[in-house]
């Protein structure tokens, strides 16, 4: 607010041309020029996982690899469970996850191929922590996107790897990506079990991490194979749409703690 001093010079000019007496106009100090009101400071409310779902998730659909965190989801939407074992077997194969709640699986079926679920049948996908599980995301997102309805929507969470026990694996490039879609994922798979063993399980000892590497192949163990940061996703959704011309739009894209949530709809194409 101007002070009455501020306000002097004006009210003198003001009063001169009233009068007919010419002056030089005065010239404002910086002090004086007016500017934008300061807009109050109202605190909003940030984004989070359940908000994302209420705006964008209705009706019938799935929601892969759920396990003991399954996506809260608003009354509208009604959610079958995705995933290669039953919960029984979950258990087995993650000793970590024994003494958790895990959701009761409903279609038991591989994610990254979703052969038993029909085309165009879902009006959402939930894929949440799944992508850098998969061996081939290219072809997932394909598949992810083959049984959602046109303007269905898929519903994805990442891990950005900086943040997670994947921070010192380097980020997976575009081109390896390309490589693994084109030529299958066989190729890199020891070097993820590697990586995995070595910069996250961080075993030392070489007799050690060969028989670490060799018993999760063995298994199948679900490792991270691939990690990213969040311009290094952008960048694989920017290439399914250009190169692959795979028919979505990108809803929203948000940084969320430690993950990267991205919502597609999918288009006529």
């Amino acid at each position: 607010m101007l002070s009455i001093n501020d306000l002097k010079p004006r009210l003198r000019a003001a009063l001169r041309a009233l009068t007919g007496v010419v002056d030089t106009p005065v010239t404002p100090t910086p002090a004086l020029v007016d500017s934008p009101p300061t807009p109050p400071s109202t605190p909003v409310a940030p984004l989070d996982r359940y908000t994302v779902a209420t705006t964008y998730l209705q009706g019938e659909g799935i929601e892969i690899g759920a396990l003991h965190l399954p996506l809260a989801v608003p009354p509208t939407a009604h959610v079958r469970y995705v995933d290669r074992m039953s919960a029984a077997d979950l258990r087995t194969h993650y000793p970590e996850l024994s003494s958790v709640n895990l959701v009761e699986v409903d279609i038991i079926d591989d994610g990254e191929h979703l052969t038993s679920i029909a085309a165009n049948s879902q009006d959402f996908v939930i894929a949440n922590h799944f992508l850098e599980h998969c061996q081939d995301p290219i072809a997932t997102i394909k598949n992810l996107l083959r049984v959602v309805r046109v303007g269905g929507i898929l519903y994805m969470a990442v891990p950005d790897k900086r943040y997670t026990f994947d921070r010192d694996r380097q980020v997976t490039s575009i081109e390896h990506l390309l490589r693994d879609h084109a030529e299958g994922p066989a190729w890199s798979k020891h070097q993820h079990f590697e990586e995995w063993t070595r910069l996250v399980n961080k075993v030392t000892d070489e007799a050690k991490a060969q028989q670490e590497i060799a018993h999760l192949l063995a298994i199948d163990y679900s490792v991270h194979y691939h990690v990213w940061t969040q311009i290094e996703l952008l960048e694989l959704f920017v290439t399914l749409r250009h190169q692959f011309a795979l028919p979505f739009d990108i809803e929203l894209s948000l940084k969320h703690g430690i993950e990267y949530i991205i919502v597609l709809r999918k288009l006529e194409g």
